[in-house]
Formats: C-alpha cells, structure tokens, sequence
C-alpha cells in the first residue's frame, strides 16, 4: 500500500547581515531560531541543522550571502544589506 504525503513548501526567512561572513551559530541566535549560544552549539553538533541542502555539525562554519540554512522545518536564507 503507498500512501501519498503532502509536505508544506517551507518558506523562506531572510537574515540579513552587516558582514561578509557569518558564523552557523551565531546567525542561528540573529534568526531567533535559538535564544542562547549554548543551545546553538547543541543543535548544530546533533546534527540538526543542515546548510545548502547537507547536514552540518561545524558550529564555525561561515555562511556567505545566498547560503540557505535549515532547522525545525524553517528556511533561512543569508543576505548581506548594503
């Protein structure tokens, strides 16, 4: 028996950033999609956000404007204000 899933197309976030590069935990505290950098690093080294599509577990990992982030079901995509 197959049984059809519909998925909600996720929507995207815009997290906009003053520099060039952001670090994943701290643009996961700027989204507000954590409140502490303690639960940043938690998160990130689980496995539970993924960055351009890949699992990450670099806390460190910087992400440049256009780079799109993932957690709990929410898109957040990276761009630099001007």
């Amino acid at each position: 028996m197959k049984v059809k899933v519909k998925v909600a197309e996720k929507k995207r976030q815009i997290l906009e950033i003053q520099t060039p590069v952001i670090r994943l935990d701290a643009a996961l505290k700027l989204a507000n999609a954590v409140s502490t950098g303690g639960q940043a690093k938690f998160v990130i080294q689980e496995g539970l956000v993924k960055v351009n599509g890949e699992l990450c577990t670099q806390r460190g990992k910087k992400l440049r404007e256009g780079d799109i982030f993932a957690f709990e079901h929410q898109l957040y995509e990276v761009r630099q204000c001007t």
